[in-house]
C-alpha cells in the first residue's frame, strides 16, 4: 500500500512537472508576440492549452509552436456551446461585487452589460431601466470604455466605480451630469480586459447568464423575449 501511494505521488509530481514545462514553452512563444502575464489553463482540445490574455483568448499547442485565437465551440450536442464563454463566466461572476446592479423586484433573468457612459445606446438602455426591471430583468454593469484605458471616459468611469454610491453616480452620469472626482483601488481595467476576452467590440454588449453575448442595444420587450428563448429563467427573487 505504501509503495502504491509513493508511486501515485511520483506520477502526480511527474505530470505536474510536464505541465509546468509546457507552460514555460508556451510563455516563451507568447513573449515573441509581446504577450506577458497570460493565464494558462488546460483545454478540452487534445494537445492544446487555453491561454487568457488581455487581448483575447488563445488556444496554443503544448509545444508552443502553433496557436489560434477566437471562441471554441462544442457542437456535440443538440445546440452548439461556446466553450470559451463558458470558461469566462467564472471570471465574470467573480467580479460581482464590482458591478453596478439594478435588481428586478421579481427577478427572472440576470444580464451583465459592458457599458460606456459616452455611448448613446448605453444611455437609451439605462433610461429604460424601470421597464427592464418590471419585466423581471436584473441588470448588472461592468465598465468598457470604448476609447481605451487612457481615455477621459475611462477616468470618469473609474471615478464612478469609486464613488460611495455607485448607482447614484452612474445615474447622474447617464443623465448628463458631471462626474465627481473619486479614487480607490478599484481597477476597471479588469472589466475592460474581460470584455475583450468575451469578444466585445462595441457597447452595450450584453452577456446572458449562460455566456451568450448579445451585441448592441435590445429594448426591454425584445430583451425579455430573447431571454425567454435563449436563457433559462430564474425563479422569482432568485440569484
Amino acid at each position: 500500500m505504501k509503495k502504491q501511494v509513493l508511486l501515485l505521488s511520483f506520477l502526480a509530481a511527474t505530470l505536474s512537472s510536464f505541465a509546468h514545462a509546457d507552460d514555460a514553452v508556451i510563455r516563451q512563444s507568447l513573449a515573441k508576440l509581446g504577450v506577458q502575464g497570460a493565464e494558462i489553463q488546460p483545454s478540452s482540445l487534445p494537445g492544446m492549452k487555453t491561454v487568457l490574455t488581455e487581448s483575447g483568448v488563445l488556444y496554443v499547442t503544448e509545444d508552443g509552436k502553433q496557436m489560434i485565437q477566437g471562441p471554441l465551440y462544442d457542437v456535440s450536442g443538440a445546440q452548439p456551446v461556446n466553450v470559451t464563454n463558458q470558461l469566462l463566466l467564472g471570471k465574470l461572476n467573480a467580479l460581482e461585487k464590482e458591478m453596478i446592479v439594478y435588481k428586478a423586484p421579481q427577478q427572472q433573468h440576470v444580464i451583465t452589460v459592458f457599458t460606456d457612459i459616452t455611448c448613446g445606446y448605453c444611455h437609451k438602455l439605462h433610461e429604460e431601466m424601470k421597464d427592464y426591471n418590471a419585466l423581471g430583468i436584473t441588470v448588472r454593469y461592468l465598465a468598457f470604455p470604448r476609447q481605451g484605458l487612457q481615455s477621459q471616459a475611462e477616468k470618469d468611469m473609474q471615478a464612478i466605480w469609486c464613488a460611495k454610491d455607485r448607482n447614484k453616480a452612474f445615474d447622474n452620469a447617464m443623465n448628463g451630469g458631471q462626474t465627481a472626482p473619486a479614487s480607490c483601488d478599484m481597477n476597471i481595467a479588469k472589466h475592460y480586459s474581460l470584455g475583450v476576452q468575451f469578444g466585445v467590440q462595441g457597447t452595450p454588449a450584453i452577456v446572458l447568464s449562460n455566456g451568450y453575448v448579445v451585441p448592441g442595444y435590445q429594448g426591454p420587450k425584445e430583451m425579455k423575449a430573447f431571454l425567454n428563448e435563449h436563457d433559462k429563467p430564474l425563479k422569482a427573487g432568485g440569484q
